[in-house]
């Protein structure tokens, strides 16, 4: 029997001009279309603003964190303290994301480089900052912790500028997030002094920082949004795509045409049948059948998966005055440290060169240089989590991995801000400054930072260096 096809309709179609076929496209399907996208694009301004708005009535503060001289603390401690920060998670329902503008608010964790000076930095909700402290206190009761300015006014915010250039650049996970990265368990070695046997990721970052000259400033803040349990069901179905267990879905229409055809649907089980059969003797992997690359990566999202978790992203920027600027050795030197944490069958931590990386080819480069300078410089001082990509998932393990207070049996970085140990009162019989009725200038040590009611100001940090002032001929002995 000879098979007819009737294209009639096809050459009426190619038969109309361009323009006709375009308008009877939108006429009927395409305002469809367009009104959808409007719809969405309003919705998304609407929720912007009022978020906006909710935000402006609350206030953020910055804490520098002093941690005691020879501190033996091990990442550990810092891992506990990010579990303590997830007490500041909290449920918003409908009416409050869509009419009040309520979101789930972030921290900022942050290690600043100002012309080689170093400090360690977190900014938090002012709600939140006898949680913070609170976090801190317990593993490190003898830290300091001080408000302070906000180092980022300390430089120009609009670029190109004359006098300033900025490179800067987001880092992202190579990987599904289910995948943890190297983290600081791996770095222990049983070789050497028991104090020297944990070799600190940190002291290369600490090395970077410290080598800044008068004119650079480096900072690197890792945004960190608590959030609940549910990621979890992602990390149970990439382990069932490994082991090849099939995805249990609801019928599909097909199916359910067959259903209501009733007895008559035997006609196509009997032509299905063969094929129905075929995947019945298809089944899952055992542990034994799998790889030992499979097998890692089973155990490696597993015991992820057992772990609290934040959503955060890395971000980090390099101002420095056009004359001594050298991107190259800050952008190496960041990506070096990053790539410490690399696990190649499971996860690293890259560059985002597509979307945030200031870097331009081709057409109007100059141009689109600039606007990704503004961009990336604008989204870190605002400690924006919806600015740049979307943030990935990382334990408080993974965290503590890539923030945490060096350990100074293996950092030797001199110009890293240190509490001076545990503090004692001051004796009755010590002299007094007259009109501050504070102990006289070069008891302690002299300090720069301008400090203000518990404030200091962070510009004026790098004015430190090595300013220990003699203790006066007339000091009491304790």
């Amino acid at each position: 029997m000879d098979i007819v096809i009737n294209t009639a309709g096809i050459e009426r179609l190619l038969a109309i001009p361009p323009e006709q076929i375009f308008w009877a496209f939108f006429v009927n399907i395409g305002w469809i279309i367009i009104g959808i996208a409007f719809i969405l694009g309003v919705r998304d301004v609407y929720l912007l603003w009022i978020r906006l708005k909710w935000e402006g009535t609350h206030k953020n503060i910055l804490l520098a964190i002093d941690i005691p001289k020879g501190n033996e603390q091990s990442p550990k401690a810092v891992e506990n303290m990010f579990t303590y920060l997830a007490g500041a998670h909290g449920s918003v329902n409908f009416f409050e994301k869509w009419f009040e503008g309520m979101f789930q608010k972030s921290f900022s964790f942050e290690i600043v480089s100002l012309e080689g000076y170093t400090q360690f930095l977190v900014r938090s909700p002012l709600e939140y900052r006898n949680l913070v402290e609170s976090a801190v206190y317990s593993q490190y009761p003898d830290a300091e912790i001080s408000e302070v300015d906000d180092y980022v006014d300390t430089v120009p915010h609009k670029y190109p500028d004359e006098e300033y250039d900025v490179w800067g650049t987001e880092y992202i996970q190579q990987n599904h997030w289910v995948y943890p990265i190297k983290c600081y368990k791996e770095f222990e070695h049983i070789i050497g002094p028991s104090e020297t046997q944990f070799k600190d990721p940190m002291a290369s970052l600490m090395d970077l920082c410290g080598s800044l000259r008068q004119g650079e400033q480096f900072w690197t803040q890792i945004i960190v949004i608590p959030t609940g349990f549910d990621w979890v069901k992602e990390s149970e179905k990439e382990i069932d795509k490994i082991f090849g267990k099939k995805v249990e879905t609801k019928p599909g229409v097909a199916m359910k045409g067959l259903e209501f055809m009733g007895n008559a649907s035997e006609m196509v089980y009997s032509i299905w049948g063969d094929i129905e059969d075929k995947k019945k003797e298809e089944r899952a992997k055992t542990m034994m059948d799998l790889t030992p690359g499979e097998k890692r990566k089973v155990e490696g999202i597993q015991e992820k998966a057992g772990k609290l978790a934040f959503e955060a992203k890395i971000r980090t920027v390099y101002v420095a005055k056009k004359e001594v600027l050298n991107k190259g050795k800050v952008a190496n030197g960041i990506t070096g440290y990053m790539k410490q944490f690399i696990s190649l069958d499971l996860n690293n931590l890259k560059p985002d060169i597509k979307k945030t990386f200031t870097k331009t080819m081709y057409f109007r480069k100059a141009s689109r240089l600039n606007v990704k300078k503004r961009k990336i410089f604008r989204a870190y001082i605002n400690r924006s989590d919806g600015r740049g990509r979307n943030p990935g998932l990382y334990t408080v393990e993974e965290l503590a991995t890539l923030w945490h207070f060096p350990i100074e049996a293996n950092v030797k970085a001199s110009l890293v801000q240190k509490a001076p140990g545990r503090k004692a009162d001051a004796p009755s019989s010590l002299p007094l400054a007259p009109e501050t009725n504070t102990p006289v200038d070069g008891f302690f040590k002299e300090n720069a930072f301008n400090k203000k009611d518990n404030n200091i100001n962070l510009s004026k940090m790098a004015d430190l260096n090595h300013r220990d002032a003699a203790p006066p001929d007339n000091l009491p002995t304790i």
